[in-house]
């Protein structure tokens, strides 16, 4: 099995700043890519942003300029540096990893059970 498990959430004003953290365990091959999710109460889940095995990124345009997607590939850890953080921004945030598990060689979708930020005065 492989889970992924998401870390530091949690409360900050408007203005703030905060980092997530999500790490990737178990029977794992190789990593294909890892993003972030978010759902905020009464909306569709949406990507945050997406780093791959080259480090190549992707953001949601809500989060360029703010956020920042990063890697440690040797511990199968991604962040999320959130800057300049809105009311708007608070939704529960997911941790997704597209990795190829060593049993079958095939990859497997994992969602991670979410991390709450809440961004208020």
């Amino acid at each position: 099995q492989v889970h992924v498990v998401e870390s530091g959430g949690g409360l900050v004003q408007p203005g703030g700043s905060l980092r997530l953290s999500c790490t990737a365990s178990g029977d794992i091959y190789s990593i294909n890519y890892m993003a972030w999710y978010r759902q905020a109460p009464g909306k569709q889940r949406e990507q945050v942003a997406l780093i791959n095995h080259n480090s190549m990124t992707e953001y949601g345009d809500f989060a360029k300029g703010r956020f920042t997607i990063s890697r440690d590939a040797a511990k199968k850890t991604i962040y999320l540096q959130m800057n300049s953080l809105k009311p708007e921004d608070t939704a529960v945030y997911y941790c997704f990893g597209a990795i190829i598990i060593n049993t079958h060689y095939t990859e497997e979708d994992v969602w991670g059970q979410g991390t709450q930020v809440t961004v208020s005065a």
